[in-house]
Protein backbone atom coordinates (compact mmCIF):
# COMPACT_ATOMS: atom_id res chain seq x y z
CA UNK A 1 0.00 0.00 0.00
CA UNK A 2 1.34 3.53 -1.22
CA UNK A 3 1.50 6.57 0.78
CA UNK A 4 -0.57 7.80 -2.28
CA UNK A 5 -3.57 5.45 -1.24
CA UNK A 6 -3.52 5.72 2.37
CA UNK A 7 -4.10 9.68 1.72
CA UNK A 8 -6.48 8.49 -0.44
CA UNK A 9 -8.69 6.58 1.84
CA UNK A 10 -8.33 9.24 4.84
CA UNK A 11 -9.80 11.85 1.86
CA UNK A 12 -12.88 9.48 1.48
CA UNK A 13 -13.20 9.14 5.26
CA UNK A 14 -13.08 12.98 5.80
CA UNK A 15 -15.73 13.09 2.95
CA UNK A 16 -18.11 10.37 4.35
CA UNK A 17 -17.68 12.27 7.77
CA UNK A 18 -18.67 15.53 6.32
CA UNK A 19 -21.78 13.82 4.54
CA UNK A 20 -22.87 12.13 7.69
CA UNK A 21 -22.52 15.78 9.33
CA UNK A 22 -25.47 16.96 6.96
CA UNK A 23 -24.27 20.72 7.28
CA UNK A 24 -23.80 20.48 10.78
CA UNK A 25 -20.46 22.37 11.58
CA UNK A 26 -17.56 19.87 12.82
CA UNK A 27 -15.54 20.41 16.10
CA UNK A 28 -12.23 19.66 17.04
CA UNK A 29 -11.65 17.43 14.14
CA UNK A 30 -7.51 17.50 14.37
CA UNK A 31 -8.05 15.85 17.87
CA UNK A 32 -10.04 13.44 16.48
CA UNK A 33 -7.91 12.31 13.83
CA UNK A 34 -4.85 12.17 15.90
CA UNK A 35 -6.89 9.76 18.27
CA UNK A 36 -8.83 7.52 15.58
CA UNK A 37 -5.48 7.22 13.45
CA UNK A 38 -3.06 7.32 16.11
CA UNK A 39 -4.37 4.12 17.98
CA UNK A 40 -4.32 1.25 14.64
CA UNK A 41 -1.37 3.15 13.89
CA UNK A 42 0.38 1.81 17.50
CA UNK A 43 -0.93 -1.40 17.28
CA UNK A 44 0.12 -2.58 13.86
CA UNK A 45 3.24 -1.23 14.38
CA UNK A 46 3.91 -2.86 17.84
CA UNK A 47 2.20 -6.20 16.13
CA UNK A 48 5.23 -5.91 13.16
CA UNK A 49 7.72 -5.19 15.87
CA UNK A 50 6.77 -7.89 18.13
CA UNK A 51 6.29 -5.80 20.65
CA UNK A 52 9.41 -4.66 20.60
CA UNK A 53 8.79 -0.80 21.93
CA UNK A 54 12.54 0.33 20.75
CA UNK A 55 12.37 -1.42 17.08
CA UNK A 56 8.26 -0.01 17.08
CA UNK A 57 10.07 3.97 18.16
CA UNK A 58 12.30 3.54 15.69
CA UNK A 59 10.28 2.49 13.21
CA UNK A 60 7.94 5.72 14.31
CA UNK A 61 10.64 8.24 14.65
CA UNK A 62 9.64 8.56 18.07
CA UNK A 63 11.70 8.41 21.22
CA UNK A 64 11.02 5.10 23.23
CA UNK A 65 9.46 6.64 26.45
CA UNK A 66 6.87 9.23 23.88
CA UNK A 67 5.78 5.99 22.32
CA UNK A 68 5.27 4.08 25.84
CA UNK A 69 3.09 7.02 26.71
CA UNK A 70 1.20 6.90 24.08
CA UNK A 71 0.53 3.05 24.66
CA UNK A 72 -0.97 3.95 27.75
CA UNK A 73 -2.61 6.76 27.00
CA UNK A 74 -4.48 4.53 24.33
CA UNK A 75 -4.70 1.33 26.87
CA UNK A 76 -2.78 -0.90 24.74
CA UNK A 77 -0.25 -1.09 28.03
CA UNK A 78 -0.33 -0.96 31.61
Amino acid sequence: MSKKHIEECVRTSLEGYFKDLRGTDPAGMYDMMVRVVEKPLLEVVMHHAAQNQSRAAEWLGLNRNTLRKKLVEHKLIK
